[in-house]
């Protein structure tokens, strides 16, 4: 019965997560392409190292697959989509509660973007660190934000938490 509700508990957490990412993601956008107009403006200076910029990201990550056509747009919502149903069904089974956070932090920056290819045919992106005119990163969302960290949470703790029991124990068993 505790265990129970140990994984309704973490099943929660690991919803709320992705439910805050998408929601604060979306808000973000509709302020980037409504009240600042940023489609129009294209570059927003805020300080020395960080401009809002207008960018339409037709592919995934970096660049890589780039819907050019309708169909390829479609079997791209179609692929995140499959890979967000997988990250729901780790999140879902996952039993660490960090692990269940950081899928959920993929999740949401998944659905996040997921919706901006099926509304627009491309993702909204806009976050521009640079150093003068020299951008180091790609624009960016704060669902691609969640999704990195998420990612980067999930390879740091597979590192850092291996089980440490002695390998010839589970030789013998």
């Amino acid at each position: 019965m505790a265990e129970q509700r140990a994984s309704r508990s973490r099943r929660k957490l690991g919803l709320i997560t992705a439910a805050i990412i998408f929601l604060f993601d979306q808000l973000l956008k509709w302020v980037m392409i409504g009240p600042l107009d940023l489609q129009t403006v294209r570059e927003i200076e805020l300080t020395s190292f960080f401009n809002l910029r207008w960018v339409e990201n037709y592919g995934v990550s970096m660049g890589f697959l780039t819907a050019g056509s309708a169909l390829e747009r479609w079997l791209l919502v179609g692929m995140t989509a499959t890979i967000a149903t997988v990250v729901l069904v780790w999140m879902w089974r996952e039993k660490s509660r960090p692990d269940t956070i950081a899928l959920g932090l993929v999740l949401g920056g998944a659905l996040g973007n997921i919706v901006d290819r099926a509304r627009f045919g491309y993702v909204v992106d806009f976050l521009g660190p640079h150093i003068g005119d020299w951008y180091p990163f790609l624009v960016f969302n704060v669902a691609d934000a969640a999704i990195t960290i998420g990612v980067l949470l999930l390879v740091l703790r597979a590192f850092l938490t291996r089980d440490r029991s002695d390998p010839a124990e589970k030789l013998n068993a």
